[in-house]
């Protein structure tokens, strides 16, 4: 797929991050993750992202990477495009991102780069290493301590023709107007805030109709009726769901930090779709949390 190509899929639709499954001894489960993605394929999703912040891309080590993308590839040939996570230290994700397309991967999501604060220059030097060590298209996430200003996204369009997609998970209205006036529709652009589904209208309003849903990974079919419902201004349904589904999960979700992935596997575990636990830094749902969880999906009717 050629990276003009990728920009259109990622125009529209809505977008998800499988969960990673591992074994009790934290290994990599590829039966059970591709027993995962057959299972979510057909639900509608334009794309899937194997190995990003939602699958723990951060505690990836070894040729598990490239197994993981292999796995999601093979299974979802010819249903779902995958793109795949890579970032971490600048030659950590050229690595990636080479071991990526090498696995048939159609693009790529370039998470930030590891801990330290960075200079715009800085900034722009990594992305664009990224991008010309590949021909795939490439997403860039400004999140945490990636943070690309409008003229620094200018330079890196003109610079490199594969980065034809900016996800946000800053949640800065400002920077993103700044960035959407004077790019335009050189990019895609994806909402990217963890729980996105409760910023979806105001950035539909700011034409980022795109977002990747998280709970799609337990409750897939009540992540795209919330999707069709924005796409059709249908409040009484999107006001719904937030209610009584996505602020008790939020209330849930900040009881600790990294409960954003965390609170996804219990869900996908209490749906029977468990995935193993997380990876340390990473802590699971406490009993009481499960049982929170459990109570809230039943009242939603997903049990």
């Amino acid at each position: 797929m050629q990276p003009n190509e990728l920009k259109q899929v990622l125009s529209h639709g809505l977008l998800s991050f499988p969960i990673t499954d591992f074994d009790a001894q934290g290994e990599f489960d590829p039966k059970g993750y591709a027993a995962r993605l057959e299972w979510l394929a057909p639900f509608g999703a334009t794309a899937l992202f194997a190995a990003g912040g939602t699958g723990e891309y951060f505690s990836l080590h070894g040729e598990e990477y490239g197994q993981i993308i292999k796995t999601a590839v093979d299974t979802c040939a010819g249903v779902v495009p995958i793109l795949a996570g890579c970032g971490g230290p600048t030659r950590t994700a050229i690595a990636h991102a080479q071991e990526a397309e090498r696995q048939g991967a159609k693009g790529l999501l370039l998470l930030p780069h590891y801990l330290t604060e960075a200079s715009q220059d800085g900034l722009i030097a990594h992305v664009e290493a990224v991008c010309r060590s590949v021909k795939i298209g490439v997403v860039v996430y400004n999140r945490a301590n990636c943070r690309l200003t409008p003229d620094s996204l200018a330079k890196l369009a003109d610079r490199c023709p594969n980065l034809i997609g900016f996800k946000d998970g800053n949640g800065d209205i400002e920077l993103m107007v700044s960035i959407w006036r004077k790019l335009g529709d050189r990019f895609s652009y994806l909402g990217g805030l963890p729980t996105a589904e409760v910023y979806a209208g105001a950035y539909k309003a700011l034409g980022t109709p795109v977002y990747s849903s998280a709970v799609f990974n337990f409750v897939p079919q009540l992540a795209m009726d919330f999707y069709h419902a924005t796409a059709n201004d249908d409040f009484a349904t999107t006001n719904r769901l937030i209610d009584e589904f996505f602020l008790p999960y939020l209330e849930l979700r900040n009881r600790k930090a990294g409960y954003a992935v965390s609170i996804v596997k219990a869900g996908a575990r209490l749906v029977g779709h468990g995935a193993g636990p997380v990876r340390p830094p990473l802590t699971d749902l406490t009993a009481e949390e499960d049982a929170m969880l459990l109570d809230l999906l039943k009242k939603n009717g997903v049990l």
